[in-house]
């Protein structure tokens, strides 16, 4: 176990940097493609890179608390929950 033990909260904060990274990188966190593509090509300039650096760091510090959530039963959520449905 690697010492996560507030599952939701972990992943609330991770969920947070990712976001702020990928706002950085002027991508949208829930679309794969765009992620993808993103880490894939090397910006120009540092800030940029740093950040595209970052966003994978934490992608894939995401990825290992997702797996050991389902080792241990958990059912991870996505990393961009659907929107709320409008009220009709």
């Amino acid at each position: 176990m690697s010492g996560f033990e507030h599952y939701e909260r972990e992943l609330a904060d991770l969920d947070h940097e990712i976001r702020r990274y990928a706002a950085i990188c002027g991508v949208d966190p829930g679309n794969r493609y765009e992620i993808d593509a993103c880490l894939r090509n090397h910006h120009d300039g540092w800030v940029a890179d740093k950040a595209r650096e970052n966003l994978q760091g934490l992608l894939v510090l995401r990825i290992k608390l997702e797996a050991e959530m389902i080792e241990q039963g958990f059912s991870p959520p996505p990393l961009s929950p659907p929107a709320p449905k409008a009220k009709q």
